[in-house]
């Protein structure tokens, strides 16, 4: 049988002001009390998985979906910058209704070029996203041989990750949807790898 490893890979729980739809990026906010329960729901589900490592950014929202999964593990939690989400400079907490109103011509660059386009005020592109996300998981990858391993992540930190498995271009990634709470599996092979499960 071929070697595998696996990537339960979760996004945090619902975050606070998120009706008003928030770009939030790198900044840290906590999570809400549906939030909450959307990674208690995720624990139970992966209750019995047997997990030799638990990731996550180091944003208090997946910080604090890895802690309650990782209740039922007692294994290591390692929080890595390098998982957070992408980086948006001004854009930075406005909602997207505020940021139409003030960035209406970036907005529409951004549109003709999704990967390479760069937020104004020290953004990061999505292709600089995809650079530092995928090298973290890589390493992250060759540390656990044959075994199983959770991230909790970020939505467009997750969709970077399915594009790469998917062997999708990254101009495709806001085709895949990544609610709060969802669940991925991905396997990992030495000649191959298998996407399980996608937004579940």
């Amino acid at each position: 049988m071929n070697k595998r490893k696996r990537i339960y890979l979760a996004r945090h729980g619902q975050v606070a002001g998120y009706e008003r739809t928030p770009v939030y990026g790198h900044t840290d906010v906590e999570i809400t009390d549906v939030g909450r329960l959307q990674m208690e729901h995720l624990a139970e589900r992966l209750r019995l998985t047997d997990l030799s490592a638990i990731y996550c950014s180091d944003l208090k929202r997946t910080q604090l979906g890895a802690h309650i999964i990782g209740r039922y593990h007692d294994v290591p939690h390692h929080a890595y910058p390098d998982l957070r989400e992408v980086h948006f400079g001004d854009w930075e907490g406005l909602t997207l209704e505020k940021i139409r109103e003030r960035f209406p011509e970036d907005l529409e660059k951004r549109k003709s070029d999704i990967v390479a386009f760069v937020p104004p005020g020290g953004g990061e592109s999505i292709g600089q996203l995809s650079g530092r996300v995928l090298t973290c998981v890589q390493k992250i990858l060759k540390r656990h041989e044959e075994e199983d391993i959770l991230i909790v992540a970020h939505g467009g930190v997750n969709r970077v990750i399915l594009c790469h498995a998917l062997e999708l271009d990254l101009s495709h990634l806001f085709n895949l949807h990544q609610g709060y709470g969802c669940l991925n599996i991905i396997d990992y092979f030495p000649d191959a790898t298998l996407v399980k499960l996608v937004n579940g």
